[in-house]
């Protein structure tokens, strides 16, 4: 019973971390993913955060029904261009903790948007 304390406490810090967003963009959601609490220096940090933003990109890219098949494939596309389309500043995030650089406060997070 206390094993499972700190996966659930571990689970409603992560879902609390990764905040949907109103996006002004048409037909467009994002999702902002905090990545204030992680060590982005460390290989587990990080691998916490592409966890993360995988996790948003499911969220974004939620479709009415995606068992269909065409929009099961048009869901699995819009997750994937999501992650594609935050891979340059996940990769500069890292590179940053990397090289001593520290973001703190709001500036530490990445938006995941679906096109």
């Amino acid at each position: 019973m206390l094993k499972t304390f700190p996966a659930v406490a571990a689970l409603v810090v992560a879902g609390a971390l990764v905040l949907p967003t109103v996006s002004q963009a048409e037909a467009a959601n994002s999702v902002r993913v905090s990545y204030a609490d992680l060590n982005l220096a460390s290989d587990a940090g990080a691998t916490v955060l592409q966890r993360r933003i995988a996790y948003a990109a499911r969220l974004a890219c939620e479709f009415e029904d995606s068992r269909q098949i065409p929009l099961e494939k048009a869901t699995n596309l819009c997750r994937s261009d999501a992650i594609e389309g935050v891979r340059p500043a996940y990769d500069e995030a890292v590179a940053a903790a990397r090289h001593g650089t520290v973001t703190v406060g709001s500036a530490a997070a990445l938006i995941v948007t679906a096109r």
